[in-house]
């Protein structure tokens, strides 16, 4: 399934318009791991632990958003949007949203 944050693409015609899908990830990081990471945050290293919590809080929400548009019957989804929000006590957790219109191309 092609995902492109633009509105059309190139070389592409799109037959129909399916609609808004979407798909959400909200994780969780492990104490421990939160705390090693400030420590590397604070001595100016970078955050190894919250740049892979990211990439697979990402990695969910843009699956769950492709087979949301699969099922409507897209074999495309256009003008895709990331959104990234920590939510829960303290930010304790991370949350990816996933945004964008499901086609059917040719």
């Amino acid at each position: 399934m092609i995902v492109t944050t633009t509105s059309s693409l190139q070389n592409r015609e799109i037959l129909d318009y399916k609609g808004l899908v979407t798909g959400e990830a909200i994780l969780g990081a492990n104490i421990f791991k939160d705390l090693f990471a400030g420590i590397r945050d604070i001595v100016g290293g970078r955050s190894g632990t919250y740049e892979a919590e990211l990439a697979k809080a990402r990695t969910i929400a843009l699956e769950e958003m492709q087979h949301n548009a699969a099922r409507l019957g897209a074999n495309a989804v256009i003008g895709v949007d990331l959104d990234y929000e920590t939510v829960g006590q303290n930010g304790s957790m991370l949350m990816v949203t996933a945004t964008g219109t499901a086609v059917l191309i040719r």
